[in-house]
């Protein structure tokens, strides 16, 4: 194979060869280095805009529950979560737990993974039984490990995170937390 490969020959993935996929994988990596950050920050952006009926928009909403887990000391790994627990709403608002935990899956820790992944039907704890469901739908974990983490998650950084008068940090703080945990190597999961 010519080592001064630009492109590959093939059109049809299952034509690629070993040097091809090889020379493939650290232009795809780097990119995904160099662009993956602000492909999450735009997510996050898309929840600015109606209120929704609440006192702050999605955005806001974000924003507080990554400034009161940066204030309670929480590591940076748990402040990106919080700050992106909800990126998944604008496009997928009935699972977007699953979406949000999907794409920090590979950087983050399998106890954050399984907060942001469950922390929806966790939140519904606050609200489900005004709306005919069970209040109590997270009880279906409460033998797995990482439940009273998620409860905790919840009660800290998600039920309370819809004060417009709260003192919020900006963006700004975050972000190079961001940049950080999305910079790293991810984990490689099947």
């Amino acid at each position: 194979m010519d080592n001064d490969l630009r492109e590959v020959s093939f059109t049809e993935m299952k034509h690629g060869s070993k040097e091809e996929y090889e020379f493939l994988t650290p232009l795809f990596q780097e990119h995904q280095r160099q662009t993956l950050a602000d492909e999450v920050l735009a997510m996050l952006m898309k929840l600015q805009g109606p209120k929704l009926g609440y006192k702050v928009d999605r955005y806001e909403h974000s924003l507080q529950s990554a400034t009161r887990a940066l204030r309670d000391g929480a590591d940076d790994e748990l402040v990106v979560c919080a700050l992106l627990h909800d990126i998944g709403d604008s496009i997928a608002p009935d699972n977007h737990s699953q979406l949000a935990a999907a794409v920090l899956k590979p950087y983050v820790s399998d106890k954050n993974h399984w907060i942001i992944r469950h922390h929806g039907v966790f939140q519904g704890y606050y609200y489900f039984h005004h709306m005919g469901q069970d209040q109590n739908a997270r009880d279906q974990f409460k033998d797995h490990e990482h439940y009273q983490a998620c409860a905790d998650f919840c009660e800290n950084y998600d039920q309370n995170c819809f004060d417009p008068d709260y003192d919020t940090e900006p963006l700004a703080t975050f972000e190079p937390m961001v940049r950080a945990l999305f910079g790293k190597q991810p984990v490689e999961y099947v």
